[in-house]
């Protein structure tokens, strides 16, 4: 057995290019916007995390280029080391003011970031707690820790958590880790009834506001804040590559926990920190969400209106209470088919099939920025009805 057989055996992507029904890696030509151009096609765009419409906003863009002329292209090194400038050092400052938390700490992407904080803090004695639809990031930081044991509890089921929580030693350490918005079925965790099970049992919260922040809570400060329980979680997580238009990740917590992973995470301390142009991208983001507090309105605005056009047009759409939008196709060729259709007739969604999801659940995934008319979104449901009726998928 070769190391590389592996890839030579892997057909499935060839044989969804063969049918013309490979759904990824389409190119884009423009912005990323309302509408955007991909390879030669105008598509209105309902596949970008973009919630607030800020990555191609004058501001957003100038701050870039001030700090490339300023700093250059890059770090060159890791914050542990050379690559901390004050732009770091401010955004941070900036961003634990705005959450109301005591301290920041700054990670290179996202995704790196839930690495880099679950396996510095969760140790060989401790227990994680674990939503089963959790990001893939929180997976991998969880394999990445020295954790006793991961418990995965079902999906925002908080008597299934509580079980889990007492299968444990009572005095060892334990966390419990969520996302505050799930980014594929776009519903929001049950926060308080979390915040209630881990006082009971002595844990700590971490949340994860990738799809929170700029989205839900007060000035779209994210989970906590839409539930009031800002001073009841311990850990919030979050990224820049979404509503604050640039790439990164950040979390805040109290100093201690901060100098901590400073100081004991491996992702943050052998990684190059963020570019200096993308540090002052989201800097100009966040003070654009801090002075127009409107774009988180009309964001729920839009994705309050493009569910209901598409429950009129009976689509068979899944619950949600954020900017996505789940879609049901169940099968994952159909769903290829489904997006294909879609891409030709100018609407981009994202397909979301199985191992992703299980067997038999697939989606297409619709998400809405602050930006779309109700024009587009017109035309955009109208498209996607048309191509569900042409495969059988609208509601009875």
């Amino acid at each position: 057995m070769d190391l590389f057989d592996k890839c030579t055996n892997f057909t499935a992507v060839d044989e969804l290019v063969k049918k013309g029904i490979y759904p990824f890696f389409h190119t884009l030509e423009t912005k990323q916007g309302p509408e955007v151009v991909m390879e030669g096609v105008n598509e209105i765009m309902l596949g970008s995390n973009n919630y607030l419409g800020l990555t191609g906003h004058e501001e957003v863009i100038e701050a870039g280029i001030k700090a490339i002329l300023q700093y250059g292209s890059g770090c060159s090194g890791s914050r542990f080391l050379n690559g901390t400038t004050k732009l770091h050092v401010q955004l941070e400052k900036e961003l634990a003011e705005f959450l109301h938390k005591d301290d920041c700490v700054t990670f290179s992407t996202g995704f790196q970031t839930n690495l880099g904080i679950i396996s510095a803090i969760v140790g060989r004695n401790d227990y994680i707690f674990c939503d089963k639809e959790n990001h893939a990031s929180i997976y991998d930081g969880c394999k990445l820790s020295y954790a006793k044991d991961v418990l995965r509890f079902r999906h925002s089921d908080m008597e299934d958590l509580e079980k889990q929580l007492l299968s444990v030693p009572v005095d060892c350490g334990k966390l419990i880790v969520t996302d505050g918005v799930f980014s594929m079925g776009g519903d929001i965790c049950k926060l308080p009834d979390i915040v209630k099970l881990a006082k009971k049992y002595n844990a700590r919260v971490m949340v994860d506001d990738a799809h929170a922040f700029g989205v839900i809570g007060e000035n779209g400060r994210g989970t906590a804040s839409h539930f009031g329980l800002e001073d009841e979680v311990d850990i919030i997580m979050g990224t820049f590559s979404k509503s604050l238009a640039s790439i990164g990740g950040y979390m805040v917590a109290n100093k201690s926990v901060c100098h901590f992973i400073k100081h004991s995470s491996r992702p943050y301390i052998f990684c190059a920190s963020i570019t200096p142009a993308s540090v002052e991208c989201a800097r100009a983001a966040l003070e654009i969400i801090k002075r127009e507090p409107q774009r988180i309105e009309r964001l729920k605005e839009v994705a309050d209106y493009a569910r209901k056009c598409l429950i009129q047009k009976h689509v068979d759409i899944r619950k949600s209470q954020a900017p996505i939008i789940p879609i049901n196709t169940y099968d994952n060729e159909t769903t290829f088919i489904a997006c294909h259709k879609l891409f030709e007739k100018g609407v981009y969604v994202n397909s979301v099939v199985s191992p992703a999801v299980p067997v038999g659940q697939s989606i297409i995934r619709t998400s809405y920025m602050a930006t779309l008319t109700n024009e587009q979104i017109d035309k955009a449901t109208d498209i996607i009805a048309e191509v569900m009726g042409e495969l059988n998928l609208l509601k009875k």
